[in-house]
């Protein structure tokens, strides 16, 4: 039987903090010279709600504007997202390479889901040559929902997964895990939050954790291919 390992981008791969903080930033310092802002950032907010769909998080941190100014603060937020990737202010978390090279040699396939949009996601890809791995990457604005369970179905149904696991730090990926009945691995990393983590079957603090993870689980296997 077919089986994958299915990752979140944000907070599981790539180590947003390092460039949201400026891109943010960046984009409410815009806001304010249009005279549309005048509090601080509200880099807090923003982290409490990491792994919600984009268009959620304007309705949050812009709860008083139009739809259309919330559209032009993400269009604003993600060229600046992009800008800062490209420009080498991001980073992979630890360990990253060396999990996707066990998995593939274990013969897992690699696919990635995430909130995060198609142009931010394909710039990650791209700048750290992940695709050497990965078969494909999915965005959420790739389906009309925008559920993270329904994005992993999306995989599910193309590739004919038989089985596999989930591998993220928030609650929407343990429920997209569980909804496909997926193995769910909690990453107890920058955006985790506890209460999340203990919905999922195992939690790592390391993405090296994986490895031994995956071989209790059952999935780890050399003949899984037809």
């Amino acid at each position: 039987m077919k089986a994958a390992v299915i990752f979140d981008m944000d907070g599981t791969l790539f180590q947003t903090d390092k460039i949201l903080e400026l891109a943010l930033d960046e984009t409410f310092s815009h806001l304010r010279s249009l005279n549309l802002w005048t509090a601080d950032t509200p880099i807090d907010t923003y982290r409490e709600i990491m792994g919600v769909p984009l268009p959620t998080v304007w309705e949050i941190l812009l709860p008083e504007h139009s739809n259309e100014i919330r559209q032009q603060a993400d269009a604003y937020f993600l060229e600046k997202l992009v800008v800062n990737i490209k420009s080498g202010n991001g980073a992979l978390y630890p360990n990253v390479q060396e999990i996707f090279c066990y998995l593939r040699e274990n013969n897992f396939k690699i696919y990635i889901a995430s909130n995060g949009l198609t142009e931010y996601l394909q710039t990650i890809v791209t700048y750290y040559n992940l695709d050497k791995w990965v078969t494909e990457t999915f965005s959420i604005e790739q389906i009309h929902t925008l559920n993270k369970g329904d994005l992993v179905k999306t995989i599910i149904d193309k590739y004919k997964i038989k089985r596999g696991a989930v591998v993220g730090d928030r609650i929407s990926d343990i429920n997209a895990a569980k909804d496909n009945g997926l193995v769910s691995i909690g990453c107890n990393f920058d955006f985790a939050n506890e209460a999340e983590l203990a919905q999922a079957d195992y939690v790592i603090n390391d993405l090296s954790e994986l490895q031994h993870v995956i071989a209790k689980s059952g999935l780890n296997s050399k003949q899984i291919y037809n």
